[in-house]
């Protein structure tokens, strides 16, 4: 059996089913353009990939196997490949949102497709109800994962000896139409700038999950505070297969052998799953409302405000100068910022998914548009449009000091903490380095109620 491996959100060689397949074999990696053509040069999350990229053949080239890297529209890739060898099959993990089932599909064209679930814990079909449809509300769809859910959703798959197919390894392959270029291993070749990355982004996940031991009995409450860093750090590492779910999987279970409660951080691991149902079985969610017809209010100058971190609504803009700064935004700062925008500005959800969309590390189609609809009172969930967050009430619960605030908005440093957390006070509060609030917190929520009313 020859088979073309394509590594894609799979980035490791431990516990990677692409490596438990025996026979002869091409693994290879796509810089896609389609996908790379959306991002600016400066896109930090390509330097994450390309340096996980180099790390896997890195650690291919240690059992003898390599990497082939290539840059190109993959149905080009595949077409040059069998034009120049004979493949049985190409073998992937599955990667459910829109493009890339279509892409899957064009590919599958061409070559018989073998696809594997590695990305989730469960593969969308898995999980529905009774009668074979789909959950449209978390917790009855977590109740059922825990009803099915076996010691082989958690078990690890082994490396096999496999035949490396005679390849030449070292260039990067640029495949345009019928053409090939040979070019050099670099982020330039592929049009991009490397850029530093934090601390934990260059972290061995294995090594976040040991010091997230230390946090984890801590984590349903510590989780929500961002300046304690009680989080696992996880999501970017999870998002391109640096270490693989059921891995992570299989570390809870020993905690939870430990005496630790584990249920609240799986329950986070179920909702990656939960999403990537929905957008699987209704794909039209990617840009549309699953309830309701709210199309929000264009407004450029807040929208511009948003994005510039200006809206002075300090929670607000620190969380967008973390996102602009690290690629990276606290679970609880997203959902502030996107009830804020969606409700307090007003504005289309789809903005602010998009937004995400261009600075997020771990963005993961799913999870950002479900999570967007949820903030905007227009998915899946059963009760959502009257759900707006306070965000100074919010600041006074889970950023009472002003800790997290003014590590990102350096110009708020000598504001007394009370000010973060208090609308009257900020909208006293005169500075030429930091704007008053753009909108009242009370009214243009009520007027958000007033919207969704009369949609109803």
């Amino acid at each position: 059996m020859r088979r073309i491996l394509w590594f894609r959100r799979d980035l490791r060689v431990e516990d990677n089913p692409l490596l438990s397949l025996e026979g002869n074999i091409l693994p290879i990696f796509i810089f896609d353009p389609n996908i790379l053509e959306k991002l600016k040069p400066d896109d930090r999350r390509v330097t994450f990939i390309f340096s996980a990229v180099m790390n896997l053949k890195s650690e291919l080239q240690k059992s003898g196997r390599d990497l082939a890297i290539f840059h190109g529209k993959p149905t080009e890739i595949f077409r040059w490949i069998l034009a120049h060898d004979n493949y049985d099959e190409v073998c992937a993990s599955g990667d459910y949102d829109l493009y890339a089932m279509e892409r899957d599909r064009d590919v599958s064209h061409l070559l018989p497709f073998h696809s594997l679930n590695d990305t989730y814990i469960f593969h969308p079909d898995d999980v529905l109800k009774n009668d074979g449809t789909p959950y449209l509300v978390f917790t009855p769809f977590y109740n059922r994962t825990k009803i099915i859910f076996r010691s082989e959703h958690s078990a690890a798959y082994s490396n096999v000896p496999q035949n490396l197919i005679d390849f030449e390894y070292d260039d990067l392959h640029h495949i345009e139409g019928e053409t090939l270029t040979r070019l050099s291993l670099s982020l330039p070749s592929i049009g991009f700038e490397a850029q530093l990355l934090t601390a934990c982004q260059t972290m061995n996940p294995y090594d976040k999950l040991a010091i997230f031991a230390s946090k984890l009995e801590h984590y349903p409450h510590n989780r929500d505070f961002m300046a304690m860093e009680g989080t696992s750090g996880l999501s970017t590492d999870l998002r391109f297969g640096k270490i693989s779910v059921r891995a992570v999987l299989r570390w809870l279970i020993e905690q939870k052998q430990r005496g630790i409660d584990t249920e609240p951080f799986f329950r986070q691991l179920i909702f990656r799953d939960f999403y990537a149902m929905l957008l699987y079985h209704f794909p039209h969610l990617s840009t549309q409302n699953f309830r309701y017809h709210f199309k929000g209010v264009e407004n450029n100058e807040y929208f511009k405000a948003f994005c510039t971190a200006r809206t002075g609504v300090p929670i607000v803009d620190a969380g967008v100068r973390e996102l602009l700064e690290t690629g990276e935004m606290h679970n609880r700062v997203r959902m502030i910022c996107a009830s804020f925008f969606t409700k307090n500005l007003l504005l289309p959800w789809q903005w602010g998914e998009k937004f995400f969309a261009q600075h997020l590390m771990d963005y993961d189609e799913a999870s950002n548009i479900l999570s967007w609809q949820w903030s905007a009172g227009t998915g899946v969930d059963p009760q959502p449009y009257f759900r707006i967050f306070n965000p100074y009430t919010q600041t006074g619960k889970f950023d009472k000091e002003g800790t997290y605030i003014k590590q990102y908005l350096p110009e708020l440093s000598d504001l007394p903490a009370k000010f973060l957390g208090d609308e009257s006070l900020l909208f006293q509060y005169s500075s030429e380095e930091y704007p008053k609030p753009i909108v009242d917190h009370k009214t243009s929520a009520q007027k958000a109620l007033k919207y969704f009313k009369n949609i109803r």
